[in-house]
């Protein structure tokens, strides 16, 4: 097989004759990699002013939702006895509350057994029946509904609490060991008078010691003992008595939920009224939202003479999202006292973001109502809507479908595509341009070839002839 090369022929370099004229085709590609890096930049920036043209919709939303506006806190002069929560239901107000007694659970508890003991034997097979009911009156009122649970003489204390516990009966069963010994106690699982327990014993002696029939001590002393009854909780609103089963009321007082945890000694005030302090942070979130915005918006479209200028310095369409944040900030709403949201401390700063002064804030939270509707007035006109409206309206055609920003961002990206359909093309011209250079070098090379065999044929021929 002929071993070739190009430029062998024509003793032409080829390889770097065809290098430079391909590189002079793909010149164009710098240009289009220069403007595909600034395309890139500038989807990226479009992201961001997405997510934040989002993040301001948001934040305005709050604000535009009413029951945001009617949040409320609850406090209580003494936590320590109750606490306090309310919910979105709860109305202003204030009372006075005295707990006098605390709900419980009934307990009881068995005689010391050495560890592990057994009653009996494994002959021996018994019942305990569970019933629950009330000791109010000193004797047990059953209520509806009782358990058996089937008990085995060899059962230890730590075998007889897992058949009760696993039962469902309204009672759980701990074993407690000290020294040596252990007792089985019994709980009843909720607490209050109505959720007491009565256990009776069937089948064979010994169980009788796990069972409660009876409150008074002589009566229960070959049985389970007494530990503590099932109590209500007793408490007074205001001087109007309450009970409850447990030591948590709730919508007692409409909206709230009152926590007991102690007897207490004087009158524990609770108070009710409008969370300023969610208000304040639902407005500064509004405030940061919109800076954040500002700030990314001035640094992509800023002009720096001389220097590295915003990658969207005079887009039109950055430009113009400016202005109408700008002119909506500036704007004014009808339907409250204040007008302006300078008027309630949202002042706009020299480089265009939102700092608010709280101290004028809360001052305007003084007219609760006036602040509320200066974001949330629905006048069915954009220009003197609350400006709650205005921003969250305005930022959702934003980014909407067929919104500015998102048809920004879309023609970006088609610009990034187009770029690299022409650079695909580019490369593909060059490349067809280098096969066809290497293709007439290659034909001139066997051209040259075959004259420079020629001319050696005729200079030996010519040689032979002079020496004839």
């Amino acid at each position: 097989m002929a071993i070739s090369s190009a430029g062998i022929g024509s003793g032409l370099d080829v390889n770097s004759i065809v290098s430079q004229l391909v590189a002079i085709e793909k010149q164009p590609l710098t240009a289009l990699q220069t403007k595909a890096n600034n395309y890139q930049v500038q989807l990226s920036m479009y992201g961001t002013i997405q997510s934040q043209v989002s993040a301001l919709g948001d934040a305005a939303a709050a604000l535009a939702n009413a029951q945001n506006w009617a949040a409320q806190k609850a406090t209580s002069s003494n936590t320590s006895a109750v606490t306090v929560t309310a919910s979105s239901t709860a109305v202003s107000t204030a009372f006075s509350l005295d707990v006098t007694q605390l709900a419980r659970a009934q307990t009881t508890a068995s005689q010391n057994v050495a560890v592990d003991s057994t009653l009996g034997t494994s002959s021996d097979n018994g019942t305990l029946t569970i019933n629950l009911g009330s000791w109010a009156t000193g004797s047990f009122a059953a209520g509806t509904g009782s358990v058996a649970v089937s008990i085995n003489g060899a059962d230890t204390f730590t075998t007889i609490a897992s058949k009760i516990n696993a039962a469902n009966a309204g009672v759980t069963a701990t074993v407690l060991r000290s020294g040596g010994q252990e007792r089985l106690s019994f709980q009843s699982s909720t607490t209050g008078e109505a959720a007491g327990f009565q256990i009776t014993s069937s089948g064979f002696t010994a169980l009788d010691s796990l069972s409660f029939t009876s409150q008074a001590a002589t009566a229960s002393a070959t049985g389970m003992q007494s530990s503590q009854t099932g109590l209500d909780a007793q408490a007074k609103i205001n001087g109007v008595a309450i009970t409850s089963a447990t030591n948590t009321l709730t919508n007692v007082v409409p909206g709230l939920t009152l926590q007991l945890a102690q007897v207490t000694t004087s009158p524990v005030q609770v108070t009710v009224s409008n969370d300023k302090d969610a208000i304040q942070k639902s407005i500064q979130a509004f405030a940061d939202a919109y800076s954040a915005l500002n700030r990314t918006i001035a640094a992509d479209t800023k002009y720096v003479p001389g220097g590295t200028s915003g990658a969207l310095q005079g887009d039109s369409t950055t430009v113009g999202l400016q202005t109408v944040m700008r002119n909506i900030l500036g704007s004014s709403s009808v339907g409250s006292t204040f007008s302006r949201l300078s008027d309630i401390g949202l002042e706009q700063q020299t480089d265009g973001s939102l700092k608010l002064n709280t101290t004028k804030l809360g001052t305007a939270m003084a007219d609760m109502s006036n602040l509320q509707k200066l974001f949330t007035t629905d006048n069915s006109n954009s220009a003197t809507n609350g400006f709650a409206l205005k921003f969250r309206d305005v930022a959702r055609g934003l980014v909407a479908a067929g919104g500015t920003v998102t048809n920004k961002a879309a023609a970006i990206q088609g610009a990034i595509n187009r770029n690299s359909d022409e650079q695909d093309r580019v490369t593909a011209r060059a490349a067809n341009v280098e096969k066809q250079l290497r293709a007439q070098y290659s034909a001139l090379d066997a051209q040259m070839a075959q004259m420079t065999a020629l001319s050696s044929y005729v200079t030996a021929q010519l040689a032979q002839w002079n020496k004839a």
